[in-house]
This record gives C-alpha cells, sequence and structure tokens, in this order.
C-alpha cells in the first residue's frame, strides 16, 4: 500500500519572529514579492523595516485585492515577473496565504501568517475563489512552502475571533481524518504534482498524521478556551502558543496527510447562500463538523463535547449562526448537491453519501444545535 506524508520545509514560530524574515528571504535572493493586505502590512510595518535593513533585501509590495481570485493570481504573477522577484510572500490571512501559493506555484515561498485563522500555511494546496467570495476549486502544488514563519506576538494582537475560526477549522481535523482511514481513502498529500510522471501518485494517509490529527483535536479540548481568554487579552501565553501550533501546524499537517472528509465538504456546499460570506472558513467549517457527526451517527456523547466546545469558544452550532437564516428546499439541495459533486471530500466517508442524506444532516445539525443552545441558556 503506498502511503505519503508533506510537510513545509521549515516551521518557525515564536515572539517578534518577523524580524527574522529576512534572513529566510536572503535564502533565495535580494527581493521578495509580498503579498498582503495593506491593513496587515501597517500592522508589522516597524518589523519589516528592522528586517530589511538587518538583511538587507527589499520588500515589492503588491496591492493585494483581498481575494484568491484566477484572476488576482495572474496579475501577481505579472508584478513578480515584471519586478524581477526572487521569492513569494504570503503574509496575512487565508486569502493572503493560499493567492500567494497559486502565485508561487510551489517555488521558494515563505508563508508569514497574521491571524491563526485557517490551518492554510503549512499546506501545498490552496482555496481558489470567485472574485464576488464564492467557493470556486482547489489547487495543488509539488510542495509544500519552505518556511512557515509566525510571529505570536502579532497575532496574540489580532481579535480573537480570528483564533476561534482558527480552532473551529482544526476542530474538523481528527473527526475527517478517522472518516478517510476508516474509508481507506486517498490523501491530499499523494495527489500527482505534475512535476515529473510517476513521481506522486493516490497514496493513504500515515500513522504519523493520524497521530498529528488525533493531537490536534485533544489540544484543542485542553487548551482552546485559555487560549481565547489570553488573546482576548492580547497576551502570549503557552495555551496560546499551543493553539495557534494547532491551528495551524497540526490541523495543516493532519487535513493535508490524513485526509478530508464530510465537514469542509459541506462547508463548500454552502457557500451557495450569500449570508455565509461575511463568515469565516473555519466558522463555517465548524458546522460542517456537526453536521459530519449527524451524517456518521457519531454517539450523542461525542456530538454534545463538539457543541459544548463550540459554545465556550463562540463557534456557531446552527445555521443562523453563519448566517442562514431562510432556506428554501431547493436552495438546501442546490448546497447538497454543492457538496456531494464527484470531486468533493465527502465522498471519503466510510459509506456511500448522497445529496439527500447531507441535506438531512444539516437540517438535523442545525436543529441539534439551536435545542442545545437553549438548553445551555437556560441552565439545563
Amino acid at each position: 500500500m503506498r502511503k505519503a506524508f508533506i510537510c513545509p520545509t521549515k516551521y518557525v514560530q515564536g515572539e517578534d519572529e518577523i524580524r527574522n524574515l529576512g534572513y529566510f528571504v536572503k535564502t533565495f535572493g535580494s527581493s521578495a514579492l509580498l503579498i498582503a493586505h495593506p491593513d496587515d502590512v501597517s500592522r508589522v510595518k516597524e518589523k519589516l523595516l528592522i528586517t530589511a535593513k538587518e538583511y538587507q533585501i527589499s520588500f515589492v509590495e503588491s496591492g493585494f485585492k483581498g481575494e484568491c481570485s484566477r484572476q488576482e493570481v495572474a496579475r501577481l504573477q505579472e508584478l513578480a515577473k515584471e519586478k524581477g522577484c526572487h521569492c513569494t510572500i504570503g503574509l496575512g490571512g487565508g486569502k493572503a496565504i493560499d493567492t500567494a501559493k497559486c502565485v508561487a506555484a510551489g517555488e521558494a515561498l515563505i508563508i508569514v501568517p497574521t491571524i491563526a485563522a485557517t490551518d492554510a500555511p503549512t499546506s501545498h494546496s490552496a482555496v481558489l475563489y470567485t472574485p464576488d467570495g464564492a467557493f470556486d476549486d482547489y489547487a495543488y502544488f509539488k510542495q509544500s512552502p519552505s518556511v512557515i514563519l509566525i510571529d505570536t506576538t502579532v497575532i496574540a494582537q489580532a481579535p480573537s475571533r480570528f483564533l476561534v475560526s482558527g480552532m473551529g477549522d482544526a476542530l474538523s481535523t481528527y473527526f475527517e481524518a478517522r472518516a478517510t482511514a476508516a474509508s481507506c481513502s486517498n490523501v491530499n498529500a499523494g495527489l500527482p504534482c505534475g512535476f515529473r510522471e510517476g513521481c506522486c501518485g493516490p497514496a493513504k494517509g500515515t500513522n504519523t498524521a493520524m497521530a498529528l490529527a488525533s493531537l490536534c483535536y485533544q489540544t484543542l479540548m485542553e487548551d482552546g478556551e485559555k487560549a481565547k481568554t489570553a488573546c482576548d487579552c492580547n497576551q502570549v501565553t503557552p495555551a496560546l502558543e499551543n493553539i495557534i501550533e494547532t491551528n495551524i501546524l497540526l490541523s495543516g499537517l493532519g487535513f493535508e496527510s490524513a485526509g478530508l472528509g464530510g465537514a469542509h465538504a459541506i462547508h463548500d456546499g454552502l457557500t451557495i447562500f450569500e449570508g455565509t460570506h461575511k463568515y469565516f472558513h473555519g466558522e463555517k467549517v465548524a458546522f460542517g463538523t456537526l453536521a459530519q457527526l449527524v451524517l456518521e451517527n457519531a454517539p450523542s456523547k461525542e456530538i454534545e463535547e463538539v457543541l459544548d466546545f463550540c459554545l465556550k469558544i463562540g463557534l456557531p452550532v446552527c445555521l443562523e449562526d453563519i448566517g442562514v437564516d431562510q432556506f428554501t428546499a431547493e436552495e438546501l439541495m442546490e448546497a447538497a448537491n454543492k457538496a456531494c459533486i464527484p470531486e468533493e471530500s465527502i465522498h471519503a466517508m466510510p459509506f456511500p453519501v448522497t445529496p439527500q442524506s447531507v441535506a438531512a444532516a444539516i437540517i438535523t445539525a442545525d436543529r441539534i444545535g439551536k435545542n442545545f443552545k437553549e438548553k445551555s441558556r437556560c441552565g439545563k
């Protein structure tokens, strides 16, 4: 049996680490295309100036438009070529990071998250959206980023909603990995890379990846609430450091090398509802996780543990929590059909899945979440 595991070349996490960014740029050359939202650049401007001066490198600012779309990627690739950039930096949140991956296409890539809102930084994949924010497609590259550089001081200064969203994304990691292992499905780490015929190919997950996915869930349960409190206070604590690592490294390696399942596919389906577009990826994935647990008829105790965790840290537990207040039966089936297209990860579940069963799981998860939230309010 062929198995595969993929990971970045280097992962560095610590306080004020952006001051060392120039060192890593220098390993590629003297200039880097900086893909970042202007607000994120402003947040770390002083550190960027310090590292540029110390290591004698320059940053070419890109005027990033804020959406990882095919049009934006093409524009930035042309800019990098025009300016002669030696490497690409994705600095900021998931959209800037995924855009940088697409621009770099697997070469000379440095990722600098300023929030811990998704598990995107470590992976060799990206999510493309349409210019108006709807899901478009997945993209895969021949290798993971060269460097992941995480400044925990910067992440601690960001609104805690970003950290909570990252925990929502990480929450799905173990359950999707468990489903993938049970069905013996292929994982993203083994997808054909296109670099050389026969160099990759379909592969199953490793025991190592499953262990990381399990540790991901365990750490969320142990440190998630404490980390949110620390982030609310803009303080770096051991719990916050653990959750940053969980959101970015454990979840990133776990989803890519242990597999995706129903949660992310249901997230993709729910993007047909315009109301969901103002919510973060991880917030929607959290509800997708609940829907997956209903879909697989998970034990009530397990579902209640997930619901309790979500309520404690402020993650969605029902559709209205992600902006879906009203919908028709036809709209629900449209979302379910989108979640079940042939290339979606929902087919890694260890049983046949149909749009009808997905729609039923979404409706049931919504009702369970509403009831649990009401009971919690009443202290029952």
